[in-house]
Parts: C-alpha cells; structure tokens; sequence
C-alpha cells in the first residue's frame, strides 16, 4: 500500500526483506552472500535485514540516485527506545547515513483499515519532505495510531518504552533447554510531548532524529575526570606530556 501511494511522486522501486525480520537493528550481512529475487520490474525481495535492503537498493538496485527512502509501513509502533531495536527505523536510518532524505513510518497494531490513513501520511510526509528538504544525517520516524480516528499530527521527542524483562526456560522434545527472551510492553506513565504520549491521544507522532548520538553535556563535563592509573603509564613512556 505504501508503495502504491507513492507510485505519483516518481518512480518507486521496492527493496524488501523476503520475511519477518522484527527487532534486527542495524545488523547487516557481512559474513554470507546475499540472494535477491525481482517479483516484478522494479520490485525486489532480498533474504536479508532491512538495513541490507536499502544497502542493495541505493548502491545497486535502483537505477539512479534516488530522491527519498521510505521504511515500512510496520505493522506494529516503534517509539521509544524500539529506535534501537527497530529494523523499520535503522532502514530508514542506513539512508540517512548515505546522505539520502529518510522516514520510517510505523502504525499501531490494530485493523488492516488502518494501513489506508498510514499510507496518505507518507504520500503527505514525502510531499512536505521534496519540498521543505531534511538536513543530512537526520530523519523521521513516524509512529501512526490505530485504535480510532486520528486527532491530528505532532512534532514530539523519543519518550519512554518499557518491557517486562523477562527469560522463559523451555526445554525441547530432546530435552534440551532453550530460551524465549523479551516480555511484553509495559503501561508506563508517558512522558510530555514524547512519541508515547502523542499516539495515546490519537494523535500521529512525527520525531526528528539526529545521528549524532554524542552526549554534549556529558563531552564538557567528562574533560574534568582523572584517570590515575592510566596517566601514570602515560607519564612513564613520555615524561612530562599531558593530555
């Protein structure tokens, strides 16, 4: 559906992975060949991460340069800290790393309907995007409710995503153990003007992200720590230098 929306911006090539790949992060394939099936012209399914998907679309599938790359539409919300667990996000964010305009954009799981309103926001958020620009190294991550008519759009923060931890012992037919890790999401309370909050209210969630992850708080404060041991070894191979 997304693609199909987007099909009058310009020419849409889909690079998707063949299967369910939920939680891969930015995990690429350096340690095997990667297998690329075109279902029709312009459409491709790799067995692969996400991440591998926008590495083979941008520098070897499409046939030019693209304009935009667009990651989803997930069937499930990634806000919060899903940002670094998220495949849908770190797509989007391998385009952003290659300089390309990027968004993800996720939907609450919930009624198939839903996927029609998700789609036109990307159609609108593409738009708004060739006609604004993003600056380099950032994108969107975009995070659609499900659950009722939608109340409008706001521009938020990452909030606060909290799981139950949780390890669950099995043991097999053979008797041998294996684990079932990750719980499910828990009700926190939500922090004000975060993603979380704004999809509570129906309301879709539109967060800018940076991918300069450095903490400049901590980058002033951090000069004024002492590093006795180390300093010592350093003062005996070069006397008298300093840092």
């Amino acid at each position: 559906m997304l693609a199909d929306r987007l099909q009058d911006l310009g020419d849409v090539v889909v690079v998707a992975p063949d299967r369910e790949r939920s939680a891969q992060s930015h995990a690429i394939s350096l340690d095997r060949p990667l297998r690329v099936t075109e279902i029709r012209p312009s459409m491709f399914a790799v067995d692969g991460t996400p991440a591998d998907c926008v590495y083979l679309g941008l520098l070897h599938l499409a046939p030019r340069r693209p304009d935009l790359v667009v990651s989803g539409i997930n069937h499930g919300y990634n806000l919060g800290s899903d940002f670094f667990y998220s495949g849908t996000v770190a797509a989007a964010v391998e385009g952003a790393i290659r300089g390309f305009p990027a968004f993800a954009i996720s939907m609450e799981v919930g009624p198939e309907d839903g996927f029609v309103a998700a789609a036109e926001l990307a159609h609108a958020l593409a738009h708004a995007i060739f006609a604004e620009g993003l600056p380099r190294k950032t994108l969107l991550n975009v995070n659609v409710p499900n659950h009722g008519p939608l109340r409008g759009y706001r521009w938020t923060r990452l909030g606060e995503r909290v799981y139950r931890d949780q390890v669950e012992a099995r043991t097999d037919l053979r008797g041998r153990r294996y684990f079932w890790i990750g719980g499910p999401a828990l009700d926190a309370q939500d922090v004000a003007g975060s993603d979380s909050a704004a999809v509570r209210e129906s309301i879709v969630s539109l967060t800018p992200l940076d991918l300069d992850l450095t903490s400049h708080g901590l980058l002033g404060s951090l000069p004024g720590w002492r590093l006795p041991g180390f300093e010592a070894i350093l003062e005996e191979e070069a006397p008298g230098a300093s840092s």
